[in-house]
């Protein structure tokens, strides 16, 4: 069930086209040995009441882990940064084979379901969006389901849905492996199974977004049937009860895996970045070449495990904080280390004066609290002010988001945390990159920029210190959420605030936006951020008092495609962006009845006739 065959090369010119997509997912689903029935459909049940969908939900799952009361589910319901719906119930379950049973009773009566992890994303995937359902809603919250498999001493990992890159992070570290992303919401709790099934990106040159061949999922197909499919290229029994139970327990020999020819990550991404005058993006959600099965799926599926593959830990690293008043200077260098360095970075971080002094000033509490208490405690920390948010909310006497108020007053009271040669070159340079290389590169990026400075008026180097480089990296990674504290602190003077995150073609020089007078009289501030090496960028508007937002990101969307850009580039459409012709098809293959996470890419939210895809 692929937009390309999964041995086929990164190039562009490999995609196929919508026809040979179509035959391709029609072959795969009548050849498929690893497909086993649950013995249920919803293609002639009409939609069941609410208290029916419970009662059934009550056979199978204990009380406790079966919430249907609105006021204690909303934290479920509602978006991270926005968004949220009304459901019948979320719930709980505990394995993957309760996991199964609710899939089955949800197909039985006909429900929707919306599949969750950790809830983290910026687009409104995970949540129902809104009340305009046919159907009783259920979100299938899946953190509980967390267990890591490293298969044949740790060069590849199964992952369990509920597990996080976090958790993936600390275990690899014990074996000297570093995972496919360390995304900086990995403080967050972000799931790995969420940032596959969502293309997802990150601080990481090497690796592209995540992406996997080999997965576990259950789907319902165009005859309304839910089925098991095991493409995880481990044998695990032969029917979905033994074989969710066997991936449970982790009953499978996980050092004597055979090697299979499916990619359990983007093998071609550092062919793809170094063609520097391509003039198609590196990497974008709705990209062809990433679409398959479980990695792109958006909740189409429900994803029980994904294989990945993991890396070896670098020797040796080192940081670089480049300042430079010159777009087109920090475009060359990108260029140059791209096509001349036999190493290229680790990671590449790009960050604007404005945002640098919004993240100093907003984002002072989340740097502190990674900075002190880690990020073993972080994910139970937001947790927990979601759900005191969610209480306070309801207080009318109160002001709105009063534990960001209180966050940000008290970070007031503590000194300055930003090192001294970061703040200078705040003052001197408009634009910052954070770069780390590893090993062999450390030389070979010190040689190359005495040189590609030696002579430049606009732009210079340093080498950080250890706590530099954890300073600035932590700096970078409290930018989303300082621009969010940003408009909540000043929301009576300031209007909504509209992020895109978006990559430009890999040849372009000039790749800092000029905005419009019509465009630019409606923003109050512009704050640019992102992944330099791969031109993913990460644009937040803050907008002034009285504009209106559709209208202005309308404005935004029609620059970018003038542009050549592709949007959303890591967050994947959600239930904001429109979702182009190859990834509406892609949905409607994967999800024929529209049954999993309806409405996504502002696709209808109806139960569809399968006829309608083909």
């Amino acid at each position: 069930m692929s937009g390309r065959e999964p041995t086929d090369s990164g190039h562009d010119d490999s995609i196929l086209n919508n026809n040979e997509h179509a035959h391709h997912q029609a072959e795969a689903l009548q050849v498929d040995a690893d497909v086993y029935y649950a013995g249920v459909n919803n293609r002639e049940v009409l939609a069941c009441s609410d208290d029916d969908v419970l009662a059934q939900l009550n056979t199978i799952l204990d009380p406790q882990f079966i919430q249907a009361d609105p006021k204690k589910n909303e934290h479920y319901r509602v978006g991270w940064r926005s968004g949220g719906g009304s459901a019948t119930a979320v719930v709980f379950p505990q394995t993957l084979v309760a996991l199964w049973q609710v899939l089955k009773v949800c197909v039985s009566t006909n429900a929707i379901i919306v599949m969750q992890a950790a809830n983290t994303g910026l687009t409104e995937g995970s949540t129902p969006s809104g009340n305009q359902y046919d159907r009783p809603v259920i979100v299938v919250n899946t953190l509980a389901m967390d267990n890591l498999y490293l298969l044949n001493r740790g060069e590849q990992v199964v992952s369990l849905p509920g597990a996080t890159l976090h958790q993936l992070e600390k275990q690899l570290g014990e074996v000297g492996r570093a995972p496919h992303s360390v995304i900086g919401s990995s403080c967050l709790g972000a799931s790995i199974v969420g940032g596959v099934a969502n293309n997802s990106g990150g601080a990481l040159v090497k690796r592209g977004p995540a992406y996997t061949e080999l997965s576990i999922y259950a789907q319902i197909n165009e005859h309304g049937e839910l089925c098991l499919v095991n493409h995880l290229g481990i044998d695990l029994g032969d029917s979905p009860e033994s074989i969710l139970n066997n991936l449970q327990n982790g009953q499978f020999s996980q050092d004597d895996i055979p090697k299979t020819s499916k990619l359990a990550s983007d093998r071609e991404y550092v062919e793809r970045i170094r063609d520097v005058e391509a003039d198609t993006p590196s990497r974008f959600n709705a990209d062809h070449r990433r679409l398959y099965e479980a990695s792109g799926c958006a909740g189409k599926l429900a994803v029980f495990a994904v294989r990945l593959d993991t890396y070896p830990v670098a020797e040796q690293e080192q940081t670089f904080y480049i300042g430079t008043n010159s777009e087109r200077e920090l475009a060359e260098l990108r260029r140059q280390m791209l096509r001349t360095m036999e190493n290229i970075p680790e990671v590449g971080e790009y960050m604007h004066r404005d945002i640098f002094d919004v993240s100093k000033k907003y984002g002072k509490d989340t740097f502190l609290s990674v900075l002190h208490l880690g990020t073993d405690q972080l994910p139970k920390l937001f947790s927990i002010k979601g759900r005191i948010d969610a209480v306070l909310n309801k207080i009318s006497w109160l002001p709105n988001a009063i534990t960001d108020k209180c966050l940000q007053l008290m970070s007031y009271l503590f000194p300055s945390h930003l090192p001294k040669r970061l703040l200078a070159y705040r003052e001197k340079y408009e634009h910052h990159l954070i770069l780390k290389m590893s090993n062999q590169g450390i030389h070979e990026a010190e040689v190359f920029l005495n040189t590609f400075f030696k002579e430049s008026p606009t732009g210079d180097f340093f080498i950080c210190d250890k706590d530099e480089a954890q300073r600035a990296y932590l700096h970078r990674f409290a930018a989303a959420g300082a621009a969010i504290r940003y408009q909540t602190m000043r929301e009576k003077s300031v209007g909504d605030i509209l992020a895109l995150d978006i990559a430009i073609p890999r040849n372009q020089l000039d790749w800092l936006e000029k905005l419009p007078p019509d465009i630019e009289q409606s923003i109050d501030k512009k704050l640019y951020y992102g992944h330099f090496f791969c031109y993913v960028f990460h644009q937040d508007y803050i907008l002034k008092k009285g504009s209106d937002p559709s209208a202005v990101k309308k404005a935004m969307l029609n620059l970018l495609n003038q542009r050549g850009a592709k949007y959303p580039a890591e967050h994947n459409v959600g239930h904001l962006y429109e979702a182009e012709p190859d990834l509406r098809q892609f949905y409607q293959e994967l999800d024929p009845t529209n049954t999993f996470n309806p409405g996504i890419g502002k696709m209808e939210k109806t139960k569809r006739n399968c006829s309608c895809c083909h």
